[in-house]
C-alpha cells in the first residue's frame, strides 16, 4: 500500500496565477520586513530594538519556509518532498538562506550554522514493519548529517542521536503511532555526527494494510533549530524589556515620590508674614514635567522664611534624569536650606553648593539662583550660577535683570560667585524659572520674549497663582526636551 505522503490527493489544485500572486505577495512582505529589521540594527543597546529585530528574525524565518513551501507547490510535484525551488525563486532563496543562518542569533551570541538551502530542513522517512526496510530522503542525512553510504536508521537505532532527555519524547510518539494509530506530532532534539546541535519537528502518520493493521509509519521531519532560536530571542528580549520598563517605573515612582516630598507642595499663595516694617511677598510655583514622562530631573524652586525676617528664594536644575537626579536635588536642596537659615548670604551660599557638588559620590552639574529679600529694606540680593536671571515686571512691562558673575555647579573648584542688589516696590512681580521652561531646540530666546509679553496678563492677575496659572498655559502645553520649575514672587503693597 503506498505511503500517505505519496498518495493521490483529491483536493484540485490551485491555479498558477494565483500562486505566484501569493509569492509576489510573500517575496514584497519580507522587503519590508527586512527594512523594519535593518531601522532595529541602528540602536542594538536599546532592549525594546532587540526585541523589535527578533521578531523581525522570526517573521523572516516563517516568510523564508513560507517562500520555499509556495516553491514547490508552484512546481506542481505533489509526490516529492525534494522539488527544486522554481527559477524565480532561486536568487531569493539563497538570499533567505543566507541571512537565515547567519544573522539571527548574531546579536545575542549565538553562531547560526548553515544548513544548506530552505528546502534541505524538510526530509521524510518511511519505515516498513512488514519487512523491516527503511527510506530516507536524501534531504533527511543532510539533516541528521549523515553519510547516505552509512544507509538510513532503524527505529530502534534513531534514540541514539537523540537528546537524552527527549528519547521518552519519541518513544511516545512512535508508540502511540504504531500502537494505537495516533499521528505524530512533536518535536525533539538530535546531537548530528559532526557535533551539531538541531532541533527536529516530526509529523507522520501509520500506514495500515488492508486487515487495518499497521504496515508502516512515515514521517515529514523539518529542522527548526533556527527558529527555534529566533523565538527564544524573542522571549528572551521581550523579558529583558519588560525587566527594563519595570525598573524604569521603580525608578520614575521613587523619583517622583522623592520630588514631591522636596518640593514645597503649594496649592494657592503662600504668604510671609515678617512681624516688621515692610511688604510681605505672596509666592506660588509649579514644576512642570517634560514631554517624556520618564525624564523626571532635578529642578527645584523653594520659597522659606527664615529666622531673622528675611524670605529665601531659590530656584535650581542639576543635570541627569531618575532617582540619581532627585536625590542629589534633595541633597542640595536641603544644604541650601540650612545655610540660608544659618545666614549665610547668597554669593557665599553658591560657593558652598559647587564645593559640595563637587565633593558629592555622583558628581553632576546643576545651575542654580538664590535670592534674599529683606522686607524692612525691601531689597532682593541675589547671586546665580549659570543660571537665568530672574524677570521683573513693574508697571505692565518686563526686562531680565543683569547677572552678576557665576558659573555651573561642579564646573570650576573654588569658584567665586558675585551678588547682585534690586530694591523691589509694591506691585512688583519676579518670575524665576529653570531653563527647560523656555529653551527650545539648544536656544531660550524665543521662549523669555514669551514669558515678557506676558506681562499684561500678569499684570491683571489677582495674585500670584494666577501668574502661575497664565505662564503654564503659556508654556505647559508644549512638548518640551527637559522639565521645568517657576516661581512667581509678587510683593505685597
Amino acid at each position: 500500500m503506498p505511503s500517505p505522503l505519496y498518495a493521490d490527493r483529491p483536493a484540485q489544485p490551485p491555479e498558477p496565477g494565483t500562486v505566484d500572486a501569493l509569492i509576489s505577495q510573500t517575496r514584497r512582505l519580507r522587503v519590508d520586513v527586512d527594512a523594519v529589521r535593518r531601522d532595529a540594527d541602528l540602536d542594538e543597546d536599546d532592549p525594546k530594538n532587540r526585541w523589535q529585530r527578533a521578531l523581525c528574525d522570526l517573521a523572516v524565518h516563517q516568510l523564508d519556509d513560507l517562500g520555499a513551501h509556495l516553491g514547490q507547490l508552484k512546481a506542481g510535484i505533489p509526490d516529492e518532498l525534494t522539488a527544486a525551488p522554481t527559477a524565480d525563486l532561486v536568487e531569493a532563496d539563497a538570499e533567505a538562506e543566507a541571512e537565515a543562518t547567519s544573522d539571527p542569533g548574531a546579536a545575542y551570541g549565538v553562531p547560526a550554522p548553515r544548513t544548506g538551502s530552505l528546502l534541505s530542513r524538510v526530509g521524510s522517512a518511511e519505515w516498513n514493519l512488514l519487512n523491516d526496510e527503511v527510506s530516507w530522503s536524501e534531504e533527511l542525512y543532510q539533516i541528521f548529517g549523515r553519510n547516505p553510504e552509512s544507509g538510513p536508521m532503524s527505529l530502534d537505532e534513531l534514540p541514539s542521536m537523540v537528546f537524552a532527555e527527549d528519547q521518552s519524547v519519541l518513544q511516545g510518539m512512535v508508540t502511540d503511532c504504531l500502537i494505537d494509530g495516533k499521528p505524530i506530532d512533536g518535536e525533539f532534539r538530535i546531537v548530528r555526527t559532526d557535533g551539531r546541535v538541531r532541533t527536529l519537528h516530526m509529523m507522520g502518520e501509520p500506514v495500515l494494510d488492508s486487515d487495518g493493521c499497521t504496515a508502516s509509519m512515515w514521517a515529514v521531519l523539518r529542522d527548526v533549530s533556527e527558529l527555534r532560536r529566533t523565538e527564544r530571542a524573542v522571549r528572551e528580549s521581550r523579558d529583558s524589556l519588560q525587566r527594563r520598563r519595570h525598573i524604569e517605573r521603580t525608578e520614575r515612582r521613587v523619583a517622583v515620590e522623592l520630588q514631591e516630598a522636596v518640593l514645597p507642595p503649594w496649592r494657592g499663595s503662600l504668604r510671609f508674614a515678617h512681624g516688621g516694617p515692610g511688604a510681605p511677598l505672596d509666592v506660588a510655583g509649579h514644576y512642570l514635567p517634560a514631554a517624556s514622562p520618564g525624564l523626571i530631573g532635578g529642578d527645584w524652586y523653594d520659597a522659606l522664611a527664615l529666622p531673622d525676617g528675611d524670605a529665601l528664594l531659590t530656584v535650581g536644575d542639576l543635570t541627569g534624569h531618575g532617582v540619581s537626579a532627585t536625590s542629589s536635588m534633595a541633597m542640595l536642596l536641603g544644604a541650601l536650606r540650612g545655610m540660608a537659615v544659618a545666614g549665610i548670604r547668597p554669593g557665599a551660599l553658591m560657593g558652598h553648593l559647587n564645593q559640595l557638588l563637587e565633593s558629592a559620590v555622583q558628581p553632576a552639574l546643576g545651575s542654580a539662583m538664590c535670592c534674599r529679600y529683606d522686607p524692612a529694606g525691601q531689597t532682593l540680593t541675589w547671586a546665580q550660577a549659570g543660571h537665568p536671571a530672574p524677570l521683573l515686571f513693574r508697571d505692565g512691562t518686563g526686562h531680565a535683570l543683569k547677572r552678576p558673575d557665576g558659573v555651573l555647579l561642579g564646573a570650576t573648584t573654588g569658584a567665586a560667585y558675585e551678588e547682585a542688589e534690586i530694591r523691589l516696590l509694591p506691585g512688583d512681580l519676579l518670575v524665576l524659572h529653570t531653563d527647560g521652561l523656555t529653551r527650545r531646540d539648544g536656544m531660550d530666546d524665543t521662549g523669555t520674549q514669551r514669558l515678557l509679553a506676558l506681562a499684561p496678563r500678569l499684570a491683571g492677575a489677582r495674585d500670584a497663582q494666577d501668574c502661575v496659572r497664565s505662564v503654564v498655559e503659556e508654556f505647559g502645553e508644549a512638548p518640551r526636551e527637559d522639565d521645568a520649575c517657576v516661581m512667581v514672587v509678587r510683593v505685597g503693597h
